[in-house]
């Protein structure tokens, strides 16, 4: 048990870092590219998205079950190419924007396709576990950002209880998330954050997931999958960019907490309620059986966000009006 706790740890920092990174981003994001969404205050946004992420599992399983795996490799990777592509441009459009390039938005693609595919061809040659990581975070904290401001408090809420509720069927019932995952720990594929748990271990290694289990056999790595770092951050984003132009707006106080502005607050205080809620499901996790992580996590979210909002604005809304 001992011995788990470092990688436990290790796995909690690098899901702070990813939802901070995201918070500093949102901003950028939100004068830039703007949200995916023209309305982000639309709960139908919400089944939109969880019907996307039905299909493009069907379709995955549906290689998985064809013996495909090269497949759903290639699959995999031009999803992450373009993710990619649309997370670094950023970054490369602020940094010509700032030498007042007037070719910014161009070169800013250009850039970012190059990075974009050169961490792709890393990825598909020599996957292993700290280039997964790296690549990992980078892409949650943009990700994160991006469906953050995407999404007001109202429809991010409808889209964490969804996907929740879908987390938990698809491991416990239909358990088709567990086939998933070994297809994606098997095919080595960057959609997953690895924290070894004994040195010396190498990601290119990874046997099986399912016979593991079966087995009883110690797993030498602990694994999360990126939705379960951008699911429930997407709360944390939205209570600070939601709440925060409502506060510009005049519709919200602007309520200082020890000098701190008190949307920035109830953002921070969701992330605490994330830790709370990872804190537990690593408790089931350790028990060595595959545990649903959108459950807990996002359960964490949503009571530090009403617990947060509530003690700061005292308005039973809890900012999904306004």
């Amino acid at each position: 048990m001992a011995q788990d706790l470092r990688p436990v740890a290790a796995m909690a920092g690098l899901l702070v870092i990813a939802q901070l990174v995201a918070l500093l981003l949102a901003p950028a994001f939100l004068g830039t590219t703007g949200p995916v969404f023209q309305n982000p205050n639309d709960p139908v946004n919400a089944g939109i998205y969880i019907a996307l992420i039905l299909v493009f599992t069907a379709i995955i399983l549906f290689i998985v079950r064809l013996r495909r795996q090269n497949a759903v490799k290639y699959v995999i990777l031009g999803a992450m190419f373009f993710t990619m592509l649309l997370v670094f441009y950023l970054p490369f459009f602020l940094l010509f924007l700032a030498v007042n390039s007037p070719w910014a938005d161009p070169l800013a693609t250009l850039a970012g396709a190059v990075v974009s595919a050169g961490l792709t061809y890393g990825l598909a040659r020599y996957p292993e576990w700290y280039l997964v990581d790296a690549v990992g975070i980078s892409v949650a904290a943009g990700v994160t950002a991006i469906l953050g401001i995407s999404f007001a408090i109202f429809p991010a809420l409808l889209l964490l209880i969804g996907l929740a509720v879908y987390d938990a069927i698809s491991v416990y019932k239909t358990k088709h998330m567990v086939t998933l995952a070994d297809a994606v720990a098997t095919q080595r594929l960057p959609i997953l954050i690895v924290v070894p748990k004994t040195r010396g271990y190498s990601f290119l290694r990874q046997k099986s997931l399912k016979d593991q289990i079966a087995s009883g056999e110690e797993r030498e790595a602990m694994f999360m999958g990126l939705g379960d770092v951008i699911i429930p951050g997407i709360l944390v984003v939205s209570a600070s960019a939601t709440l925060g132009a409502r506060v510009a707006q005049g519709t919200l106080p602007n309520v200082l907490v020890f000098g701190v502005a008190g949307y920035v607050v109830v953002s921070l205080v969701t992330l605490l309620g994330i830790l709370v809620g990872f804190s537990l499901l690593m408790r089931f996790v350790m028990k060595g059986n595959p545990q649903a992580g959108l459950p807990l996590l996002n359960s964490g979210a949503i009571l530090g966000y009403a617990l947060a909002y509530y003690l700061i604005y005292r308005d039973l809304t809890f900012g999904m009006i306004g």
